[in-house]
Formats: structure tokens, C-alpha cells, sequence
């Protein structure tokens, strides 16, 4: 394999990705940046028409961590009185220079400075989910970022909110991972030792044979038991290495290392790291993965994933923008650590009595904190947890690695609250697991008790709630059906049955959350996952007063589902769930009553399935005036309520 390119920070931009507008309350603007070197930096807000900032403040070092030798994390956080449903501009001027002079394309056409406004009212929310960078369709953000080009800061969405698969850290193009592996060298990101693995290190696994397209010989596997399937005779024809670990059918390029991990983030999110990189490198190469020459069938897809590739990152500097202009939000699904991350007991007892597979999660769970936790809500990370990883940035050796990553294991604070009107609860879906005590290969609870618990809680004497589902609550009953079948057989990992009504004990607490009589009035669920969209309006049979239940889904950002697939379960769903149907009485929701909305496009599909992100207009009392998502192609489908 050809050598990986190494520079030092003189030979890079300082910026390397963002800057992203995080949380931005009434007393504090939180900012996320990645340079090259220590930002030495002036934070000031402006109101448009003066020339002279009326807040500035100076963004310590205190406020950075160097994870590599030429790569800095700045998380500003902010602190002051700011006005709100205002317009207000902000600039940064830098060591190098104002920050839109190093990167000029930040800004909208006629602006002088970054705009955003801090909204108290979240009447006007973008959502979505699955932002595949090689899938063959246009990127949503983009089309998101053309809206608001033309949109008066005043009009613009009150926030985005990101509900899972930022990154495809099990699903990566072969390009996207020799450009991770250009960034890790021009970077100067850490090595690390591996334990329990056919690669004993970083260096090791970059120059071997199954470095591209072949990872899934390279991971862990495990003997697996406890199944229908397995326990009678399947096992015995199963290879000696026995099942994989890791579930994802397409993990030929599964991410492994922090830095790879790390990497990704800036390469998806800001388009000045790719302007270095050589994106025919491997093809000049010959293709060589190590001393191994890739297949046929690799190298073709290598030049059909590097078309789809260079059309996203031509994309990027309005992704960039976009961002650096309206305050973002995020959470995590399983993609952005790996494909069915904490689906079963049995899963986990594999992940996690596995050295490897163990530090490849913890890896995830390093840069998921790095670059989308820590921004959402910065006062669940203490001193203590900031002083864990900046021990292991500063001597990533295996001890302080591990450290860090039991710490993420036992964190419990993932989730977070939005204190917009109507108050937005984003929910952890992935760590805080209802376990299943009878099998080990049947799926867990999204939620255990004691998080529904405190789901509940929050709940109680708000007249209006917005939830933040990275699954839907209320999916799509045939293809619930469809995965309970295959968990009967003992094979849940293979159609993801990752729905809320797969355990029983989540389910019923879930449902007697929504029949208490102090939930909100008006309930809004903001899903994603699922690769379609679609909009239900749900209410509570046999009650006077029930509460206005909405499940409203948006997915994927970049990514769809199988077409001629998703057309059968929609005939069907409509066929046998119809709300009239004698078959809901069989099923957990047989106390609630499920209008599904129709789409307003041609024919009677009511799972939309294209690459979209949601827009969702509420009014005063949060309810939805407006359930739309925005196409990649730009075109706008309305989901209007049912007469």
C-alpha cells in the first residue's frame, strides 16, 4: 500500500471543520471547531446594522484538546445574556485572520458576518437522520442549506436536530476510508495497540492485506448460542471462527481506531480536509491492500463509490455552512458506532467480552463525545470526565485509552433536554437498554424502567412535549410484524428488529406514559432510522379527553429504503392495519387508535421513501401546522392532517 502523506500544521489550513453552532440558549452560545493548530481566537456578537460588537470574549485554551499533533478540538462555551427572536451575527477572528476571510464560502450571498438568532420557541424545528456519504442520491442538507440561503434569518428553523447516523462508522467506502487514513497521517492522529485481534496495532492494520474490503475477516467473531437456529444443528456448518461480532452485512471497511473514528467526523461535516487529500492514490497504487491486489469486483466498486463520494463533497461547503448558522443538535443511533449496537443481550455478552470489539466501541463512544455529545448539553461533562480524556489525548497509551472508554461505558447522561417552548427531550435509545431476561438473542428494550421513569417524570405538567426518538415509537405495524417473526426464529440481527414494541416490558411502560393523566396535551415524536418517512396522528380509544399524539418520521438525510421492499409493506400495511382492522387488537396498541396521514404525492403510498429532512411547523399550543420534509432534489412533500 503506498505510504500515507505526513505534514505538519504550517502546510495545513487552520481550519480543518465547522465551525458548528451548538447549543444556543438565552446564557450561553456553545461553539464547535476543529484547527490545525491552538486557537488563539475573539468571539463577538453583533446586531446586523452596528459596526462595533456589543459582547467579546477571548476562547482559552482551557476550552481545547489537542487530539493529534496538528488537530485541536475547540468546544467554546460561551457564557453571558443574550437577546433572543432576534437577528444577530457573530465573528471569529483568529490568529490567521476573521474566519470568513480564511474560508469565504461560510457566508450567505450579501452577508458581512455569520447570522443566527437564538429562538425560545421551537415552532419551526428541521429533523432527520441517516446521512449516508456514498449512497447514490443528493445529499438533503444541501438542499436544507439552498432554503435557508433565501430564508430572513428571523424566518429560519429554531434548530436542526440530528437523530442518529451522523456517521456510517460499519458501512464506509473505500475512498472515504483511504482519504480517513490521508487525514490520520497529515493530522498526526495517535496509533494505537489493539489486544485480542489478528493485528497487533494501527500500523499493523493500515498495511494489512485486508485493510480495504476485507475488515470483516479482520474482526472479531464469536460461537453463538441460544437460538432456535443454532441449538438445532445450524452450528456445526458454521466456519471454525464461528459468527462475527459486529452484525453489519457491509462492514468490508468497518472503522476501527480512535483516529479513524475521529477522522470521518471531519470529513463529513467540512469539505477543507479533502482539498488535501489524493482521492486517486489507491488506484495509482494498483490497488494494493498491503501485499494483497484487491479483487475485480473491489476496484469496481471502489470507482462506483468514488463517483457517488465526489459528488458529496463537491456538496460540503454549504453542509459547512449550513451549520455555522443555525444552532445543531445531536444524539446517536447504531451507525454511528456500529450496526445494531446493544440490540440483544447476547450481542452485547459477544461486543463486550471481546478485547477488540470492545476498544473498536469505546473508540466510537470517544468520538461521538468529541464531536456530537459534548456540544448538545457541555454541563453532563464535569471536570472530571473532561480531565479522563484530556489524560489520554495527552499520552494515548492503552491504560489511559481503556480508562476513558469504562467511563463511557458507565456514563448515563448521553440523553438531554432542550428548554425551548414546547421542551424537547432527546432520548438515549442505545445505552440505557431494558435487557431481556429470557433469551439471549431477543431484542432489549429501547428503554430500561428506570429511564422511562425519568422520561415520565419530565413529562408531568407540560401542556406540550417534543420527543426525540431515533426510532419511531410508532412504526409500521407490518414490518414490526415481519421482525417479530424473525426474532421468534433467532435471527433479530437480521432485519434490525429495533422497535419500541419488541420488549414487552418497554412497551407497556412507554404505553402507560401516553395514557397518564397528566401527559401533555399535545405530544410530538421526531424519529428518524427507519430510511422512509411517513406521519401518524394517534389518540387513546375510549377517552373524552385524549392527548394529541404525533409520530412524525423523517429519514434518511442520504439514504433510502429498498424500494420494491417498501412498496410491498406499505400495500400491506394498509391492508391488514387499517384502523378499522380486527388485527390491531392483537397487538400492544390495541388501546390506541392510529391515523396514518397520506402523503401529498401521486398514488397511494404513505411511506415516502427519498432522501428528505423534516420540517415541522407547530403553533402556539404545539400542535403540527405543518408536517413537510424537503427532498434532496429540493421539492417539498406536505403530510396533511386527515379530515
Amino acid at each position: 500500500m503506498c505510504s500515507r502523506t505526513a505534514s505538519s500544521s504550517e502546510n495545513l489550513p487552520l481550519l480543518l471543520a465547522g465551525p458548528i453552532l451548538r447549543k444556543c440558549t438565552a446564557k450561553e452560545l456553545t461553539l464547535w471547531l476543529v484547527t490545525s493548530e491552538p486557537l488563539a481566537a475573539t468571539f463577538s456578537l453583533f446586531h446586523p446594522a452596528d459596526d462595533e460588537p456589543f459582547f467579546s470574549e477571548q476562547i482559552t485554551t482551557a476550552e481545547q484538546i489537542q487530539v493529534g499533533q496538528s488537530a485541536w478540538v475547540t468546544m467554546a462555551s460561551i457564557k453571558g445574556h443574550f437577546p433572543v427572536a432576534t437577528v444577530l451575527e457573530y465573528q471569529l477572528v483568529t490568529q490567521r485572520g476573521d474566519i470568513t476571510e480564511l474560508v469565504p464560502t461560510l457566508l450567505y450571498p450579501g452577508e458581512k458576518r455569520l447570522s443566527f438568532s437564538i429562538k425560545q420557541n421551537a415552532d419551526y424545528v428541521l429533523h432527520g437522520s441517516c446521512r449516508n456519504p456514498h449512497y447514490p442520491s443528493k445529499d438533503s442538507l444541501v438542499a436544507a442549506d439552498d432554503k435557508l440561503a433565501l430564508q430572513p434569518v428571523q424566518d429560519r428553523p429554531a434548530l436542526l436536530m440530528m437523530s442518529g447516523d451522523q456517521i456510517y462508522a460499519d458501512h464506509v467506502a473505500g475512498p472515504t476510508l483511504d482519504a480517513i487514513q490521508q487525514v490520520i497521517g497529515l493530522l498526526g492522529l495517535p496509533d494505537e495497540t489493539f489486544a485480542q485481534g489478528p493485528v497487533a496495532n494501527t500500523q499493523s492494520l493500515y498495511q494489512h492485506g485486508y485493510n480495504f474490503y476485507g475488515r470483516e475477516k479482520i474482526l472479531p467473531h464469536y460461537v453463538e448460542s441460544g437460538n432456535w437456529l443454532s441449538d438445532n444443528g445450524l452450528r456445526k456448518w458454521l466456519p471454525n471462527r464461528g459468527r462475527p461480532v459486529f452484525s453489519s452485512r457491509e462492514c468490508e471497511n468497518h472503522l476501527m481506531s480512535f483516529s479513524e473514528f475521529f477522522a470521518m467526523y471531519l470529513l463529513v461535516w467540512s469539505p477543507q480536509l479533502w482539498q488535501l487529500v489524493d482521492g486517486e492514490r489507491l488506484e495509482k497504487c494498483g490497488f494494493m491492500s498491503g501485499q494483497r491486489t484487491l479483487e475485480s469486483k473491489w476496484q469496481q466498486l471502489w470507482h462506483q463509490e468514488k463517483r457517488n463520494i465526489d459528488e458529496f463533497v463537491a456538496g460540503l461547503p454549504q453542509v459547512q455552512r449550513l451549520m455555522a448558522h443555525i444552532p445543531t443538535y445531536m444524539i446517536f443511533d447504531d451507525h454511528d458506532i456500529t450496526d445494531d449496537w446493544n440490540l440483544t443481550v447476547g450481542w452485547e455478552k459477544a461486543a463486550y467480552g471481546n478485547l477488540l470489539s470492545r476498544r473498536i466501541i469505546g473508540n466510537g463512544l470517544i468520538s461521538y463525545w468529541l464531536c456530537q455529545g459534548w456540544g448538545n448539553a457541555p454541563e453532563h461533562f464535569d471536570q472530571e470526565f473532561l480531565n479522563l480524556a484530556k489524560s489520554y489525548f495527552s499520552e494515548p497509551v492503552c491504560e489511559c485509552q481503556d480508562k476513558l472508554i469504562n467511563h463511557l461505558y458507565r456514563f448515563e447522561q448521553w440523553h438531554y433536554t432542550i428548554e425551548t417552548t414546547p421542551k424537547m427531550l432527546v432520548l438515549d435509545t442505545r445505552t440505557r437498554r431494558w435487557r431481556s431476561e429470557s433469551k439471549m438473542n431477543k431484542p432489549s428494550g429501547l428503554m430500561d424502567w428506570e429511564a422511562l421513569t425519568e422520561l415520565q417524570q419530565s413529562l408531568l405538567n407540560e401542556p406540550a412535549v417534543i420527543i426525540v426518538s431515533a426510532a419511531p415509537m410508532f412504526g409500521v405495524k407490518f414490518i414490526e410484524m415481519l421482525q417479530r417473526g424473525m426474532t421468534w426464529l433467532g435471527q433479530p440481527l437480521l432485519i434490525d428488529a429495533e422497535n419500541w414494541m419488541a420488549h414487552p416490558g418497554s412497551a407497556n411502560t412507554l404505553l402507560s406514559i401516553f395514557t397518564h393523566t397528566k401527559t401533555p396535551t399535545n405530544f410530538v415524536i421526531l424519529s428518524g432510522d427507519v430510511h422512509y418517512s411517513f406521519a401518524y396522528d394517534i389518540k387513546l380509544r375510549f377517552r373524552r379527553s385524549s392527548p394529541n399524539i404525533y409520530q412524525i418520521t423523517s429519514s434518511g438525510i442520504k439514504n433510502e429504503f429498498p424500494n420494491a421492499l417498501l412498496r410491498f409493506c406499505d400495500v400491506m400495511d394498509r391492508v391488514l392495519y387499517s384502523p378499522h382492522s380486527p388485527l390491531n387488537w392483537l397487538t400492544k396498541r390495541k388501546r390506541l387508535k392510529i391515523i396514518k396521514r397520506d402523503p401529498d404525492t401521486a398514488g397511494k403510498h404513505r411511506l415516502v421513501n427519498c432522501s428528505a429532512i423534516g420540517e415541522l411547523h407547530l403553533d402556539s399550543n404545539g400542535k403540527p401546522s405543518r408536517v413537510e420534509i424537503l427532498t434532496a432534489d429540493g421539492d417539498t412533500v406536505c403530510f396533511p392532517p386527515v379530515d
